[in-house]
């Protein structure tokens, strides 16, 4: 073989080698892909906002070590005047005024939304004014009722659908709300005051799909010592329809009359011992809300406590309605009735203790709330009356506790973040 054939060779054995496909264990390994980690993006669904003013879309949130924390807050205050205002003070001293100006809602919360360890913490100053009831300063319910810190839990979320909670909660009881900001209305109704508002206790949850429901053991109305079931259960029809019952009753007896009258302001010894059911029905679609609830309730007859229970029933019905005119403006309303058992105008001997305005006794409230919102700001004014009958002498309205009725004019401003 000549030189030249040699070469010639030896450059096509070159091209063939070159023209060989390049095997992947011959490539660079590929760098694996960053995942760059997305924050803030939870769903936050506490504190519940049920009416026209809306919770905010963008809350803070901060990024720590711990995960993602979220904070909130509302600062609304609040001025009334009332007719037949109560006698009755509070544990405090503090009396039911005919007119006041006050905070409504000085508060705030922090909460962590989402992994498997979750919490919620809301502190601050409250006023809830209620129809039919003294309404005390902010300062002296906060006091009395539930602390500055009337709300605090932690949450295990198990898995999508089941999660466990334990510590101070909000009540799974009713169709109305405990701060003014989550509710149409400024005031809360006649059939919430048979409720309880927040619980002491450990919850289980449930999601998946369309249904939710939560069963705890708690301690009623606030009383320190778990006596009580709660729960509830909700399915959505569809968008605009949800369906819903909840309640609760204690399964063994407390007797608070012996505690002293601080303790007995949140822990009412009648409504401790008593029994709730409630069923409701939620039409939200537009610029409609229209949420219809029936109530019932068994006061337990209790011979053996220092002061003893006569015992009594109760049956209520409400409807809530809100309508949306612009982005800025909307009218909220409540009509309402509430019957208690026995014999009307008398106490002694007609078997049934009071929870109302005396044994026999009913009452009818009409309230109307005109809203003004402004992205997180928002102004509203409230007309509300109850009218009350078969009262008896005492547990009525005014400072002799004889009279029929109560009107209440209101306005509250302030704003949400």
């Amino acid at each position: 073989m000549t030189i030249k054939t040699k070469i010639l060779a030896a450059g096509a054995a070159f091209t063939s080698v070159a023209t060989m496909p390049v095997l992947a264990a011959d490539m660079p390994a590929a760098k694996a892909p960053v995942i760059v980690e997305e924050h803030c993006k939870a769903a936050i669904s506490t504190p519940t906002f049920g009416g026209l003013i809306k919770a905010n879309p963008n809350p803070a949130c901060f990024v720590t070590g711990i995960g993602d924390i979220y904070v909130g807050g509302a600062v609304t205050g609040f001025a009334y005047t009332q007719t037949n205002a109560f006698g009755i003070l509070s544990p405090g001293g503090d009396q039911d005024r005919f007119g006041r100006v006050d905070f409504s809602n000085l508060q705030g919360w922090i909460q962590k939304a989402d992994g498997p360890l979750q919490f919620y913490v809301h502190a601050g100053l409250y006023s809830i004014p209620a129809l039919g009831l003294p309404l005390y300063s902010s300062f002296e319910q906060t006091e009395s009722l539930f602390g500055p810190i009337p709300v605090a839990f932690g949450k295990w979320q198990i898995n999508d659908e089941w999660s466990i909670q334990a510590g101070r909660m909000f009540t799974n009881i009713g169709s109305e709300l405990l701060f003014s900001y989550q509710n149409l209305n400024i005031s809360r109704g006649l059939v919430f005051n048979q409720e309880n508002f927040i619980n002491q206790g450990v919850q289980v949850n449930y999601a998946s799909g369309p249904f939710a429901a939560a069963l705890a053991v708690t301690d009623g109305f606030y009383s320190g010592e778990l006596n009580w079931v709660t729960g509830f259960a909700t399915y959505k029809l569809n968008d605009s329809n949800t369906i819903g019952i909840n309640g609760g009753t204690h399964f063994s007896d407390f007797d608070a009359s012996t505690r002293s009258p601080r303790f007995q302001f949140a822990t009412i010894n009648s409504l401790q011992n008593s029994s709730i059911i409630s069923v409701n029905y939620t039409y939200a679609n537009g610029p409609w809300i229209v949420s219809p609830y029936f109530q019932y309730t068994n006061v337990a007859q209790k011979d053996n406590y220092f002061s003893p229970i006569a015992g009594a029933e109760t049956w209520g019905g409400a409807i809530l309605a809100g309508y949306t005119f612009t982005d800025n403006f909307g009218l909220a309303g409540r009509l309402e009735y509430i019957a208690q058992s026995g014999t009307p105008g008398i106490l002694s001997g007609s078997g049934s203790t009071s929870v109302l305005y005396g044994p026999g006794s009913s009452a009818f409230s009409f309230t109307i709330t005109p809203t003004f919102t402004w992205d997180r700001y928002f102004v509203r004014g409230e007309f509300a009356t109850v009218q009350a009958y078969d009262v008896t002498p005492g547990f009525g309205f005014g400072r002799d506790g004889t009279k029929r009725s109560q009107e209440r004019y209101l306005v509250e401003t302030g704003f949400t973040f």
